[in-house]
Parts: C-alpha cells; structure tokens; sequence
C-alpha cells in the first residue's frame, strides 16, 4: 500500500482560548505544541470531528473565554495508529528507543494519566529516525480511550476520541469557526 493512500482531508477543532481563535481566524496561524506531555509528539493538535470534546478541553483551560476553531485537514503523509502497519512500526521502534535511552544513561519517562511522557517521546523519535530515513511525516494520528465507560459493563467510554497533531502547517488547508456555539467564549471587550 503506498503511503499517499493516508492523504485525505477531515476537520479538526483546536479547543483554545477566544483570543488565539481571533488570531487564527484573522489569519495569523496556530503555534505548535511541543510539550513534554504531548501525546502525539510535536504539532498543532485537534479533536477529529469533535467540536464539543474541543470545546470540554478548552473550558478546562480557559475557563473565562474558551473557544473553539475548526479547521479543515490534509493529513498527507500520516502516521496513522489506527492502522496496524503504523502499530506494528512503533511497536518496532520502541526496542531502538528504549536502548537509546538506556545506552544515554537517560531515565525512561513515564505516562502519568493524560501526562502521556513515554508515548511522546516513542512517538517524537519514530517521527525524527523516519525522517533520517527520508520520511517526513506531516501529521500523526491516534485514537485514545477516555473517560467513565458510558454505562456499566461498557467498552466504551465518555471521552473517547481521535486526536491528530499538525506537523506540518501547510497540511492546515482552511479554518473556520465552528457552528451550534462552539466557538462562542465571547467577546475580550
């Protein structure tokens, strides 16, 4: 299977602030996250179709003014775990971190609930040793399972979700601010 075959377009929602979401509306772009608790390594980050988990996560962290911006995506070249070739890659990948790290004299990190240390790093080293191979990956995508099961017994769960993170800001082909209140948070007057 090539790997265009992952090259298509879905929407995102940025849970943020109404005062970034002015200025991405306005045209200025979206700043990339490269924190150490990241999930998904380095990128802008994204609720795929889902405005209302967006808006949740923008609540928690902007309580006064959350916001939400929709964008449309090209995922392009993606590294995809919901595929099982991608799996099946990282899974690979974590031996040569692993003995990286352990090589460096370098503390393993550890996920701590949604602080996700290890997955970040397994993730960011997949992406930079794929590129040294010639393999520029221009978003990362994952599903991840959250949240109170929905009733008792259930494998499903209240907050799960597909989150993608933007490596690269060109893939970002349009936003937008989303319909139904989602993006309300009001003014900043």
């Amino acid at each position: 299977m090539p790997l265009s075959a992952y090259s298509r377009q879905v929407h995102g929602y940025h849970g943020c602030s109404h005062a970034v979401a002015a200025r991405v509306l306005a045209g200025e772009g979206f700043v990339p996250s490269s924190n150490l608790w990241d999930w998904l390594g380095s990128g802008i980050y994204f609720w795929e179709y889902g405005p209302d988990r967006a808006l949740r996560w923008a609540e928690m962290q902007h309580a006064r003014k959350p916001a939400v911006v929709g964008a449309v995506i090209q995922l392009g070249l993606c590294f995809d775990l919901l595929d099982t070739r991608f799996t099946a890659q990282l899974q690979d990948y974590y031996a040569r971190w692993l003995w990286l790290l352990q090589s460096r004299g370098d503390r393993v990190p550890e996920n701590r609930g949604k602080a996700r240390f290890r997955d970040r790093s397994v993730i960011e080293g997949m992406v930079v040793y794929a590129e040294e191979m010639g393999i520029v990956y221009d978003s990362v995508r994952a599903a991840f399972v959250e949240g109170e099961p929905i009733y008792p017994g259930s494998g499903l769960h209240m907050e799960t979700h597909i989150q993608i993170a933007v490596r690269n800001a060109q893939c970002i082909v349009g936003v937008f601010s989303p319909i139904s209140g989602a993006s309300s948070g009001g003014s900043d007057a």
